[in-house]
């Protein structure tokens, strides 16, 4: 029976032994797990440092734009109203316009000019040979 003990007791410690490496096993690989999880907090809280402050800087200038696109939507119906003076400037300049075309247009054809471009030239050609040049004998020719 002191055997039969004896083989127990080195069973027994066969198995404490045993579960005591896998234990510091297991205790090494959580402390590995440990550090790797630690890195990785370190570096992911560094990234969100970071996206935080860009996210700010970004908040800050999108401010800036709506500040500058307010502004410059507060001027929009002075410009507006401008544009539509300046329109109405355009209308009526325009009518102007119309009405001295037509009275020049009534008044060449009434002093019997052409309103062609090739008739004017030739009016005006004429108009040229006619007249004699300086130096010339200005007496009529028979």
């Amino acid at each position: 029976m002191l055997r039969w003990r004896e083989n127990m007791i080195a069973i027994l410690v066969i198995i404490v032994f045993a579960s005591a490496f896998l234990a510091l096993l297991a205790g090494i690989s959580a402390l590995r797990a440990g550090l790797r999880l630690r890195r990785t907090r370190a570096v992911l809280q560094s990234r969100l440092f970071s996206d935080v402050a860009d996210l700010a800087g970004r908040a800050t200038e999108l401010e800036e734009n709506l500040a500058t696109l307010n502004a410059r939507a507060q001027a929009l119906p002075v410009r507006i109203s401008e544009l539509q003076q300046n329109l109405a400037t355009l209308g009526i300049l325009t009518n102007a316009l119309g009405t001295s075309l037509r009275q020049a247009q009534n008044v060449l054809s009434a002093s019997g000019i052409r309103s062609t471009p090739s008739g004017t030239f030739q009016n005006y050609a004429e108009e040229d040979s006619r007249t004699p040049e300086p130096g010339q004998d200005q007496s009529p020719q028979p």
